[in-house]
C-alpha cells in the first residue's frame, strides 16, 4: 500500500476541509498517510507530522490541495526527489491541477489503484552573477520574470545564447519560460502557447518598446545570458512570480534547463490542449 503525502495551503480555508476529508478517505482505504508539519496541528493528527524536505524518506507521491501558485511552490521544494505531485484545484484557475474536490473519492482510487500517468515536466535553472560573483541559484517550474518597478523608466535586457549576441530589449523587461509556463505569465504578455513535452525555453518581452520585438523560441540544451541595465536600480528578479531578487544595472542572469524534472500525476495521457480548451472557458470552440 502506498504512503500518501498531503500538502495544503492553509491561507485557503476550502483547501484545509479538502484535505481533512482526503485524509479520511486514505485511511478508510488502508493507505499510509503522511502530513505537511504545517497543516497537521490543524487536524490534531501530529502523529502523522513531517516536513516536505523529509518527505523523500516517507512517501510515495503527493497530493497539493490550493491553486497553481501552491503547486509551483511545492514542485520547488521537491525539486531533484522526483516524488510524483497530484495536484488538487481549490485555487482558481488550476492549470496544473489533475483532480477537483467533487471527484476526491474517484482520485483516491485512482491513486491507490496505480491508474495514472506521469508527466515529466521540464524545470529551469537560474543563476544570478553580480561583477563576477554568483550570488545566488535558483530553479523554477514556471518562469523566470526580469521586470522594471511600478513606476520606473525602461529597462534594457541584452540576450545572449551560448554567448552569442541575440537581441537588446527595451521596455518593461522579459521573461525566460518553461513549456509548462508558457500558459503563465508569458501568455499574458503576448508568447505562445507550447506543448509541455517540446525540448525548448521561450523568451517573451514585456511591453517593448519596439514594433520588430517578438517572443522567441529557443532550444532548451542551450545557456540564455541575459545582461540588465537602467538608468535606475528598480529591477527585479521573480521565480514563478512568488518571490525575487533586487537586480542592480550590469548584473548577469544565466537561464538554462535544469537536471530536475517535476512528475506530474495525469490521469490519461495526451489531454493538453483538451485542458486548455477547458481552461479558457470554450473560447476556441
Amino acid at each position: 500500500m502506498k504512503t500518501i503525502g498531503i500538502v495544503a495551503n492553509k491561507g485557503k480555508p476550502e483547501a484545509r476541509i479538502v484535505a481533512r476529508e482526503l485524509l479520511h478517505l486514505l485511511e478508510e482505504k488502508g493507505a499510509n498517510v503522511v502530513l505537511d508539519e504545517a497543516l497537521a496541528p490543524t487536524f490534531g493528527r501530529n502523529d502523522l507530522a513531517c516536513a516536505i524536505a523529509q518527505f523523500q524518506e516517507q512517501v510515495d507521491l503527493v497530493c497539493v490541495l490550493g491553486g497553481d501558485g501552491t503547486l509551483l511552490g511545492i514542485a520547488r521544494q521537491l525539486a531533484g526527489n522526483s516524488l510524483p505531485i497530484l495536484g488538487i484545484n481549490v485555487g482558481t484557475l488550476g492549470f496544473l491541477s489533475e483532480a477537483e474536490p467533487d471527484n476526491l473519492e474517484q482520485a483516491v482510487d485512482n491513486l491507490l489503484s496505480g491508474e495514472y500517468h506521469i508527466e515529466e515536466r521540464s524545470m529551469l535553472e537560474t543563476r544570478l552573477v553580480r561583477k563576477g560573483e554568483l550570488l545566488a541559484t535558483y530553479t523554477a517550474m514556471n518562469d523566470i520574470g526580469i521586470t522594471k518597478g511600478s513606476f520606473c523608466r525602461i529597462i534594457q535586457c541584452m540576450v545572449y545564447l551560448d554567448d552569442h549576441y541575440v537581441a537588446t530589449f527595451s521596455g518593461d523587461g522579459v521573461i525566460v519560460s518553461s513549456p509548462t509556463g508558457s500558459t503563465a505569465y508569458s501568455l499574458s504578455a503576448g508568447g505562445p502557447i507550447v506543448a509541455p513535452n517540446v525540448n525548448m525555453n521561450l523568451l517573451t518581452p514585456i511591453a517593448p518598446h519596439s514594433l520588430t520585438a517578438r517572443p522567441m523560441v529557443f532550444s532548451a540544451d542551450q545557456v540564455i545570458r541575459i545582461e540588465v541595465d537602467a538608468v535606475h536600480q528598480e529591477i527585479g528578479l521573480s521565480i514563478d512570480g512568488q518571490f525575487g531578487y533586487r537586480l542592480e544595472g550590469g548584473d548577469e542572469i544565466f537561464v538554462s534547463k535544469s537536471k530536475h524534472v517535476t512528475p506530474l500525476i495525469k490521469w490519461k495521457q495526451g489531454n493538453f490542449f483538451e485542458l486548455i480548451r477547458t481552461k479558457l472557458q470554450g473560447e476556441w470552440e
